[in-house]
């Protein structure tokens, strides 16, 4: 939880950590993901709820305008990996990975439990951990999604003026 200025106790969103495979021939690959949307209240400008896909101007049937909030960052590229690995499951393959997740409600470098979270499953849940993919992109166009192979780097600061 997070302690506000004036004193409140604020929960924090959780975690989700989960794993699949342990086949020990079998690299590891952390995936992170987050899904919440910035910032979340109606009241600063958005038309639709922040977990509900919503048709907006539908024409006939035919053509269907869908919009989720943070579709792009990030529950997009957390979907598609859920659905990766459940084509693989459907199709009866065996996976050529070890899976763990990764999945929460704040994001990346604006996350206030997700470093001590990190430090206290380290030695246990990400001990066997070979690679780590932060999928948190978005697509160049309508049409054209991006793959991004690298990240920079994230620098935070908190600066307090008297």
């Amino acid at each position: 939880s997070l302690q506000l200025p004036d004193g409140q106790d604020l929960p924090l969103p959780p975690v989700i950590l989960g794993e699949l495979g342990k086949d020990p021939q079998n690299p590891t690959v952390c995936f992170y993901g987050h899904v919440d949307v910035q910032p979340a209240k109606k009241e600063d400008g958005w038309k639709t709820d922040p977990y509900t896909l919503t048709e907006i101007d539908g024409v006939y049937l035919v053509i269907r305008n869908l919009y989720g909030r943070g579709a792009t960052d990030n529950k997009g590229p957390v979907l598609a990996w859920i659905n990766a690995v459940e084509t693989f499951r459907a199709l009866k393959l065996a996976m050529p990975l070890n899976f763990k997740f990764v999945i929460e409600g704040m994001e990346e470098a604006g996350s206030l439990g997700l470093e001590k979270l990190l430090e206290k499953e380290n030695q246990c849940f990400f001990s066997d951990v070979d690679y780590i993919v932060i999928s948190d992109n978005l697509w160049l166009s309508n049409k054209k999604p991006a793959l991004v192979y690298g990240s920079r780097g994230n620098a935070c600061f908190f600066v307090e003026v008297r």
